[in-house]
């Protein structure tokens, strides 16, 4: 095989891409990423951590996320970057995914490197913003050496749910600074048609990059249009403040080859979700941060103290013709942690009255596999006296559907991107807290979740560590996760595999 690669929800037939990923990654780029993390590991072995070479890391494995990087040249580059702090240090680490041969340990390393790499995300994301903490960074290290030389399959059961924890700890990070700098998300109705004016359409989840945008282009006489897991931008009330922020255009991250093509004017992708560049839109596509793609304008780095140059995307959206419609109407967001809260005393008077009988929270990622039509049909089946809680793209399973309200109280409440994720343990603990229960898995709550890729995985091990039990994953269980990790997995936490809608549905209502 040219390549093995087994870290996200498409890997090929459940197995593992073996001649080119199905995200479209090639043989060489898969094992350019294999390389870095690989150095990574290395680093980790050699040096202790410092808030410097922890920052890097936390890019690094930003870098080799699915959907972030397909440009070799760049990671070349961050290879070098690892080998000069390595600095002729040497130590032994595997390279590559079937390197280590034991099933169980191989899967359990790799479940701790995936979780790593979604907790690397939010941690970089944070530090963008000026909020960083040694202890996560430190925690990398040792999570990077562990899945280098731990052949001890309970040390390494152990570093999970210690990364579920520091997952825990980094989106609480994460949520501090982007409330701290945007405010907290308010319920919002955001446009989802068009406006008669050209536009730029912005992907991929990077709120500073954002805002830079939004202050550079406020005169330009050009619409500011969201698309994907940019679409939680709305909700906050710092963005609120630019007139030509438009709407939302589009839907989950997977549909770029059409809804790019009809936007008909530039696109910023600002991380990860960007998929095979067509040759439709290829001229008007720019990245920036880590996200990379052969070909396409990058967006360089803001320099200490300033802002990044967005001049070059905004003079090419004032000669493009305004987005072509695809849907009109508007959406409803904006129930992170801090507003549901502040609707507590209706939520709980609500369940008290036996108007809200259970809450569901279908969160995580979207993607193409046709057996996503799941997370629709369970949406649509839930009883009307259920709450779906979301974050994340998966929401564009459900978010257009007319599901009506409870009592003034939308049936989905969105709070926001995946980052924003640790809203929905927030909301759980608080509602455990006013219920006076002693078990957060006796609240009338389930877990029907969607995964996709490596943040997702640190999710799922954050609401392991949290204590979550009976969590629904799907629409398949990873491929990386062996026979024998599966089994200690159910029989634990009781990890369940989404299956007949009916019966799920109805396991749901009933508790199970």
């Amino acid at each position: 095989m040219s390549m093995f690669c087994f870290q996200c929800q498409e890997a090929c037939r459940n197995t593992g891409c073996d001649i080119q990923g199905m995200c479209g990654k090639k043989a060489d780029t898969a094992n350019l990423q294999d390389k870095l993390v690989q150095r990574l590991k290395v680093l980790a072995l050699t040096h202790e951590a410092t808030m410097e070479l922890g920052r890097f890391v936390a890019e690094s494995l930003f870098m080799t996320i699915t959907n972030a990087n397909f440009d070799n040249d760049r990671i070349n580059a961050q290879i070098a970057k690892t080998d000069a702090l390595i600095g002729g240090k040497t130590a032994d680490a595997p390279l590559g995914v079937l390197a280590t041969a034991n099933e169980d340990v191989r899967s359990l390393r790799e479940l701790l490197t995936y979780g790593l790499k979604g907790v690397a995300a939010y941690a970089d994301h944070a530090a963008i913003l000026g909020q960083e903490d040694i202890a996560i960074y430190k925690f990398m290290f040792k999570a990077l050496a562990g899945a280098a030389k731990s052949e001890d399959a309970n040390e390494l059961v152990g570093l999970n749910l210690e990364c579920g924890n520091i997952a825990v700890t980094t989106m609480a990070l994460l949520d501090k600074a982007n409330t701290g700098a945007y405010g907290n998300p308010e319920i919002t109705s955001v446009k989802i048609g068009v406006g008669t004016r050209p536009g730029i359409l912005v992907s991929g989840h990077d709120l500073l990059d954002f805002k830079e945008l939004l202050e550079q282009s406020k005169d330009a006489g050009i619409d500011i249009y969201t698309h994907g897991e940019m679409l939680p931008a709305h909700y906050y009330p710092e963005f609120k403040k630019y007139a030509h922020l438009y709407g939302n255009y589009g839907n989950a991250w997977y549909k770029q080859n059409t809804e790019f093509a009809s936007f008909n004017g530039p696109i910023l992708m600002t991380t990860n979700c960007i998929t095979p560049v067509q040759d439709s839109y290829k001229n008007r596509i720019f990245t920036t941060g880590l996200a990379g793609y052969p070909g396409v304008k990058h967006i360089a780095d803001r320099k200490p103290g300033q802002a990044k140059d967005f001049s070059a995307i905004i003079a090419l959206a004032k000669t493009c013709p305004a987005p072509t419609a695809i849907e009109n109407g508007a959406i409803v967001g904006g129930f992170a942690h801090n507003q549901v809260l502040a609707l507590a005393d209706k939520v709980v008077a609500a369940v008290k009255s036996g108007a809200i009988k259970r809450f569901v929270v279908m969160a995580g990622c979207d993607g193409r596999h046709k057996t996503r039509q799941y997370f629709t049909d369970v949406a649509e089946a839930l009883p009307k006296d259920t709450v779906i809680l979301t974050a994340g793209c998966a929401k564009y399973r459900y978010n257009k559907l007319q599901l009506g309200d409870i009592g003034g109280i939308p049936r989905v409440l969105d709070a926001g991107q995946c980052n924003d994720s640790y809203s929905l343990v927030v909301i759980a603990l608080k509602l455990k807290e006013v219920f006076g229960l002693d078990d957060v898995n006796k609240l009338p709550l389930s877990f029907d979740l969607a995964w996709y890729e490596q943040k997702a995985v640190a999710v799922l091990l954050a609401l392991l560590a949290l204590g979550f039990k009976g969590i629904r994953l799907g629409p398949t269980l990873p491929a990386f996760v062996s026979p024998g990790v599966a089994k200690v997995l159910v029989e634990n936490f009781d990890i369940k595999a989404t299956g007949d809608v009916a019966a799920d549905v109805a396991a749901m209502m009933a508790g199970n």
